[in-house]
């Protein structure tokens, strides 16, 4: 069968994949994933955007320019720390925080080299307190978001499912950030809206195939012959194609926005916010399949009752093997021969018996003759068929 042919099956939902029973898998790729990313905060740092950190950000229009001649520009004024970007047909130059006669100094410098008149470079500073307001409502609003999280799933659902989504949620967290720091990416405000927008939209992933799972496992019992971990697995086979289909259908326009739109249009603000999408979303879907799921069933299979369960089916089956095994022994023993013919048990229980305690066969000491009959057969005359009939 061809992958094309096993990809369409997966898509019908004909073949169920074993996700939950490969917990190792998947918790080593994120371990993985991890590591790379915690290394990659600590090495690289997050490259925080004027907005955090305080600075001077100059804005201007200079079409024949390139990023080389606006960087030497800008550099003639005294600057060190200069991040140049595009956005559509303007330049936008960010700094370090100048003092009003630096600012002065650099907007005649780029009218200068660049042949812009100094009316039209629009300066903006921002200080470092603002930065500092702007990180702190950031973790506020992250610390609410969490504890709404906890208590919705815990009402809903149970506090079991809501550790495992929280569990996934700092995953995906981790790994974009690592993503922009190994990346380079500038950290702004529209960076922070798109990390909250991969909170919630990797929730809603979670919560559905936890919502499978609660109707499935529902009706399980001590008699049931199906345990927690596959219930669960059939539960996320139903909703697998589900989870990829939407997640496809949101990364596609994210992905535009990212490769295109920055690329073609420049547009720096939305690359930002567009990076933070598409990996959150790509992780996002990630975790609530291969994490959130697989930990649950883990938590739920330390219950009593659904340990009960497993150890009712392993006792059948322990006893179905067993029955299949004796079977397998007697079979093979009345192909040897029946025991019906067993000289042991024809014996009488006061039969003599030799040194080893063996019953004697008393069929052994006859002797058995074949007698052939010779000579013509003396068998009486068959008559006519007439005569047979009752005729003369």
């Amino acid at each position: 069968m061809g992958s094309r042919a096993i990809i369409s099956r997966i898509y019908r939902g004909e073949i169920s994949a074993d996700i939950v029973g490969r917990p190792k898998v998947w918790y080593s790729i994120s371990g993985l994933l991890l590591a790379l990313s915690i290394a990659g905060l600590l090495v690289q740092g997050l490259n925080f955007g004027v907005e955090f950190k305080g600075g001077s950000v100059f804005t201007f229009k200079a079409p024949s320019a390139s990023i080389e001649q606006v960087r030497g520009a800008v550099a003639e004024g005294g600057v060190h720390q200069i991040i140049v970007q595009k956005a559509g047909g303007d330049w936008r130059v960010t700094t370090e925080s100048l003092s009003s006669a630096d600012v002065t100094k650099v907007k005649s410098t780029v009218a200068q080299e660049l042949n812009v008149s100094a009316d039209k470079v629009s300066t903006q500073v921002v200080g470092a307190s603002w930065g500092g307001q702007i990180q702190k409502k950031a973790w506020q609003a992250l610390l609410v978001f969490m504890i709404l999280i906890i208590a919705y799933l815990s009402v809903a659902f149970e506090w079991r499912m809501a550790v495992a989504a929280v569990v996934a949620l700092v995953h995906d967290l981790v790994i974009t950030a690592g993503v922009y720091a190994w990346s380079g990416f500038e950290v702004t405000p529209a960076t922070l809206l798109g990390f909250l927008t991969i909170l919630g939209y990797s929730l809603y992933d979670a919560v559905v195939v936890f919502d499978m799972i609660k109707e499935v496992t529902k009706p399980l019992t001590a008699t049931s012959k199906t345990t927690y971990s596959e219930a669960a697995n059939q539960a996320l086979s139903s909703t697998l194609v589900r989870s990829l289909n939407t997640s496809l259908v949101a990364i596609l326009p994210v992905g535009a926005i990212l490769f295109i739109g920055t690329t073609l249009f420049g547009a720096g603000t939305l690359k930002d916010l567009s990076l933070a999408l598409f990996v959150g979303m790509i992780v996002g879907t990630y975790s609530s399949i291969c994490v959130a799921t697989p930990l649950l069933v883990q938590f739920k299979e330390r219950e009593p009752k659904f340990k009960q369960i497993r150890e009712n089916i392993a006792r059948r089956e322990q006893s179905a093997k067993r029955q299949a095994r004796t079977a397998k022994v007697k079979t093979g023993a009345r192909g040897a021969g029946d025991p019906s013919d067993d000289p042991s048990d024809d014996a009488p229980e006061d039969a003599p018996s030799d040194d080893a305690g063996a019953t004697t066969d008393v069929r052994s000491t006859v002797t058995v003759r074949k007698v052939v009959q010779s000579g013509t057969r003396q068998q009486p005359r068959r008559g006519t068929r007439q005569q047979r009939r009752g005729g003369k």
